[in-house]
């Protein structure tokens, strides 16, 4: 019954397009919104397609408008096995979010409101976003939306943008350059010098891009440890002393990612060439005492080693 009901549609679709002396549209297109007409009416809705195929109108308890490009350009990535989920996902997000005082799809309205927000890679599962790896562990979502309601941006709304994902994400953190300034104060680590930006959002890690702002790049980077979404604290790597700020920096990572509530890393980094670069260092347990293993990645360990033997272990050239 299934393949005869897909049948007919294909049929009349394209009777319809010989009838408006259109060329027939692609099966995959028709196969697609013959599967959008039946999730629509397993969620209460009936749907119209706009002539052009781009817009869904469904009309129910509520009539909402619904673009398809960006749901059309998502489906051609993906497997047609995928299609029930993705198709049934987006539907749902529509309705989901239909009180939402903006179109996301609308990159003219919602251009202003895009920002960009640090997560943990494994907290994102199964989770369809728009984003970016900043390090191994942690991935830079896309979010739209005002203040603690922004939400994260799914790949099908930012397939009806006409720019890429990535120069969205950097529209993205020039927003947040520009609106969300951070504060800076100079503080103490156990006789390590650092400083500490925080702000207002929770996004100090859209920052990074902008460090220079802030305070001097030397030409061997920063450290970096991003306990939480609005707390950024860096050291320079500027000499030896940075094995110390290591360890220094770890374990206030770790004290101030256990408080948990919006943690988000308890590992400290190497900003260095726009990467940010995890440095592992483990707190190992060992007769009763704790203590810091390190195991920088090896473009890091060769700064070190170059730190190591300068005659005054301090900063090269830039």
């Amino acid at each position: 019954m299934r393949l005869f009901r897909r049948r007919r549609d294909r049929q009349t679709d394209r009777h319809r397009d010989r009838q408006a002396d259109r060329p027939p549209r692609p099966v995959e297109e028709v196969d697609l919104d013959s599967l959008l007409a039946l999730v629509a009416d397993t969620l209460g809705y009936a749907c119209s397609f706009a002539p052009d195929g781009g817009t869904l109108t469904l009309s129910g308890p509520r009539r909402i408008m619904v673009r398809l490009s960006g749901l059309r350009a998502e489906a051609r990535r993906r497997s047609r096995e995928d299609w029930p989920m993705l198709v049934s996902e987006h539907l749902s997000h529509v309705l989901a979010t239909a009180d939402e005082p903006f179109d996301a799809c609308d990159l003219t309205r919602v251009g202003v409101l895009l920002r960009t927000r640090a997560r943990p890679a494994d907290e994102l599962g199964a989770d369809r976003v728009v984003g970016r790896h900043l390090s191994t562990d942690l991935v830079e979502i896309l979010t739209v939306g005002y203040g603690a309601a922004a939400r994260p941006v799914r790949p099908e709304e930012a397939g009806c943008w006409p720019i890429t994902a990535a120069r969205a994400l950097e529209l993205a953190a020039d927003n947040i350059g520009d609106d969300e300034p951070l504060s800076v104060t100079e503080a103490d680590l156990g006789g390590v010098a650092i400083r500490r930006l925080n702000g207002a959002a929770p996004n100090a890690a859209a920052h990074l891009r902008r460090l220079g702002d802030y305070l001097p790049v030397p030409a061997d980077g920063v450290l970096v440890a991003l306990p939480d979404p609005a707390t950024m604290v860096v050291h320079p790597v500027e000499g030896i002393g940075v094995v110390r700020a290591i360890e220094r920096m770890r374990l206030f990572a770790q004290r101030e990612f256990d408080r948990g509530d919006g943690a988000l890393s308890p590992q400290v980094y190497w900003w260095h060439g726009d990467r940010l670069v995890l440095i592992r260092a483990d707190l190992v347990s060992q007769e009763g005492q704790t203590r810091l293993v390190v195991a920088p990645p090896p473009e890091f360990a060769r700064v070190l080693a170059a730190l190591a033997v300068r005659p005054d272990g301090g900063p090269g050239r830039a």
